[in-house]
């Protein structure tokens, strides 16, 4: 699944080649995503300027006078600008048009994404409104974190990964973040002292700005809006690296699964 990373690049991928540009035409070749595309999308962006291209999370907003398309990438979704002559694929579900020779196409083959028109406030959008802060955001810390997890006996990996603790801390950068800081990801995060939660956010800030500077980590199903894949994948430390020796201490990494997904960790430099 793209990550929050991935999404940023999206966002500043696509930015420049809709802000400010008129829609002329919305092609809906396929309605029925994660959830069926809404009714009154055409009706409502068609003929109006996108004014912003904005990001909450893993939603992309690109908002006009009229309302604000929502658009998450799902699994395996992904945004590109093409020429409005390029033929359209087999997963290619939207094509978005603007004034010129350009669109912006939606491609998803899992269909796990979604195009959601929100007429009010899309921070008022049931997806939206009670997802915690940016972690990027100067209203994420370490004491924030650890305000939040007082009396909290999840595991800290869940525990950074929730949403509504945090936006945008999937399972890729979860991994590395934890490592960064030297915290066992199954410790509890009601166990861990203000100390290593103020590393913990450092560390959280760093490698997610790290990965949004050169443009996404490498997933087998994301591409970036120019379709080239991103190049952060090779700089990870732990995330898909299990069995082989630490970059730190030389010892074999350790996979196990918390919350049914992969984590990978070094039990000599993680406590």
């Amino acid at each position: 699944m793209p990550e929050l990373p991935e999404v940023e690049t999206t966002r500043r991928g696509i930015a420049p080649h809709v802000r400010n540009k008129r829609v002329t035409a919305i092609v809906l070749r396929q309605r029925q995503l994660r959830w069926p595309i809404s009714d009154g999308l055409e009706a409502g962006l068609t003929n109006q300027i996108i004014h912003r291209v904005d990001r909450r999370g893993k939603y992309l907003l690109l908002s006009a006078d009229t309302g604000t398309l929502i658009i998450h990438l799902g699994m395996s979704g992904s945004l590109r600008i093409v020429n409005t002559d390029q033929l359209a694929g087999k997963h290619d579900h939207v094509d978005i048009e603007f004034d010129g020779s350009k669109l912006l196409r939606f491609t998803d083959p899992r269909r796990f994404g979604c195009l959601l028109w929100q007429t009010e406030s899309p921070l008022s959008h049931p997806l939206l409104r009670e997802l915690g802060p940016e972690p990027l955001s100067a209203a994420f810390d370490g004491l924030y974190l650890h305000r939040r997890s007082l009396g909290r006996s999840a595991p800290i990996k869940a525990f950074i990964m929730d949403s509504h603790v945090v936006v945008g801390v999937g399972n890729i950068y979860a991994n590395e973040a934890l490592f960064m800081a030297g915290i066992a990801p199954h410790r509890a995060a009601g166990r861990i002292a203000l100390a290593r939660y103020v590393r913990l956010a450092e560390c959280i800030k760093e490698v997610l700005a790290r990965a949004i500077e050169v443009g996404g980590t490498t997933l087998r199903d994301f591409t970036n809006s120019q379709g080239e894949p991103g190049y952060f994948k090779q700089s990870l430390r732990v995330y898909g690296r299990a069995g082989e020796p630490c970059k730190q201490c030389g010892e074999s990494l350790r996979e196990t699964r918390l919350g049914q997904r992969s984590t990978v960790y070094c039990r000599y430099c993680q406590r």
